[in-house]
């Protein structure tokens, strides 16, 4: 009982360290709330949620896959920075909010709207490397000093910790939303998309210094 007491503990500590956590993907899921409701958050975040669940089962199963993934962390590094880059000039420069001041409600969405969301979330999560070297550090970590069943209880732990903030950050969105004005929308898409290229421009440029300084060393 303490085993299990234990390993709840460590996956509720692990969880509210991803939900403090700010990266790309909380803008990414405000941004998604607010500009397609509730519906499109959702998809989004499930789309996350796939991702750290395919992570979690490969950092834990298949460990040496994994790491030899961080092996191409510069292709993965430059690939990652590169896609928030490129959603970030796309939402600062691009992409037009059709919203309108009468609007209450807004347009269902489509079963491709919700897969391409999702499919975004997914990649925006995956091509992260911080992502995979958090959750294969863990799993590392975790695998030397804890059994199957523990191991099984802090990661489901933790990701129940984390989907749950997730949910909360649509819900929040979305009553945000019904508060704002068209004009503020679009501020926050374009807020949204200069935070993306910020940290897309960031990664790469702290990939490209990481592989410089290590080569000449």
């Amino acid at each position: 009982m303490v085993d299990v007491l234990e390993a709840i503990l460590k996956g509720l500590a692990m969880g509210l360290l991803l939900v403090i956590s700010v990266g790309p993907v909380i803008f990414t899921i405000i941004k998604q709330s607010i500009n397609n409701g509730k519906e499109g958050g959702f998809s989004f975040v499930i789309g996350v949620w796939v991702s750290d669940l395919l992570l979690v089962v490969l950092s834990n199963v298949f460990s040496e896959i994994v790491t030899r993934l961080l092996d191409f962390k510069k292709p993965i590094g430059i690939t990652g920075s590169l896609f928030l880059i490129a959603m970030g000039v796309h939402y600062l420069f691009f992409k037009k909010v059709p919203l309108h001041p009468e609007d209450v409600s807004l347009p269902p969405l489509k079963a491709s709207d919700h897969a391409k969301i999702a499919i975004q979330g997914f990649l925006l999560n995956t091509l992260n490397p911080a992502v995979i070297a958090f959750w294969l550090t863990a799993a590392t970590a975790i695998a030397v000093t804890h059994t199957v069943k523990e191991r099984i209880i802090i990661f489901t732990t933790t990701l129940l910790i984390n989907m749950s903030a997730d949910v909360a950050k649509v819900k929040l969105a979305g009553k945000l939303r019904s508060k704002l004005t068209v004009h503020n929308i679009r501020l926050i898409n374009k807020i949204s998309g200069l935070i993306l290229l910020i940290f897309g421009t960031v990664l790469l440029l702290g990939v490209l210094f990481f592989v410089k300084k290590h080569l000449n060393q």
